[in-house]
């Protein structure tokens, strides 16, 4: 428990950046905070460290580094992305107690995500009959999806070099109209898979558990809203339409196209 109090402090210290500006929370917050919590993870539990920890940690690392980085960088250069950023609803002043929430929920978050690994060493630590199958098979898949995040990104960079106007439907976007989301929810699924050989108790996977439904819904939430965006945008396009009704929005081959009307995931 001391572990997860520590973890949670730097969540706390690492998300604060979302003071200086209400969406930080959620998009260079969240990157820095993931990064942060891997690293102190695997200072934490050095001294019983396994390969398939290493390299799920370093995966969270890199993927949480290279996210808030990415926004940073797409922050100084894409007028579209300001425009998004900077829309009227994200620059009202917020109330205090609004904004201590959500810090407050944000950080609980990210812990719950990396909950997973850090259950898996400290019952290793303690002696318990851990998995490390189901620690590499975790590890794999959550790295499967940060690959697919990448490439997915790549191909959207490259089919926006090509026609900045037009919706991206090559590559990955063949499969599945939002392969980035797709990608983190793999990841998220093979740090979770991770709980199944930890030797978990109840409250461990209480805990993992809500991190991971919790990352879900966020992705589910980001899906809506590049949805509705993307209808603004190309609805009128006859090729658009039948691109979406055709390709699903988040999950490849599950037919799953449109969650607009879903306003409980309005974050």
């Amino acid at each position: 428990m001391e572990h997860l109090l520590t973890l949670l402090a730097i969540a706390f210290a690492v998300s604060a950046v979302g003071w200086l500006y209400f969406i930080y929370f959620f998009s260079i917050g969240y990157g820095f905070s993931i990064s942060a919590l891997a690293l102190a993870t695997a200072v934490i539990f050095w001294d019983v460290m396994t390969l398939p920890a290493a390299l799920l940690l370093v995966v969270l690392f890199i993927y949480g580094l290279r996210l808030a980085l990415y926004l940073l960088i797409r922050e100084r250069k894409s007028a579209s992305y300001k425009k998004i950023l900077y829309q009227p609803e994200n620059t009202t002043k917020k109330p205090i107690f609004v904004m201590l929430m959500i810090w407050i929920s944000c950080a609980l978050l990210y812990v719950g995500q990396i909950s997973p690994v850090t259950f898996y060493l400290n019952n290793l630590a303690e002696g318990a009959a851990v998995s490390d199958l189901w620690a590499w098979i975790g590890a794999v898949v959550a790295t499967m999806g940060v690959v697919i995040e990448i490439v997915a990104d790549q191909q959207k960079s490259a089919a926006k070099r090509v026609d900045a106007h037009r919706f991206v439907e090559t590559g990955l976007y063949r499969i599945v109209r939002c392969p980035n989301y797709f990608g983190e929810v793999l990841m998220w699924t093979g740090s979770f898979i991770i709980c199944i050989g930890a030797c978990c108790d109840i409250w461990q996977w209480v805990v993992a558990i809500l991190g991971y439904i919790g990352i879900v819904y966020v992705m589910f939430s980001g899906a809506r809203r590049l949805e509705l965006r993307q209808m603004e945008t190309y609805g009128a396009m006859p090729e658009f339409q039948e691109y979406a009704k055709r390709t699903p929005l988040i999950l490849p081959f599950v037919p799953i196209y449109s969650v607009a009307r879903h306003t409980w995931l309005k974050g």
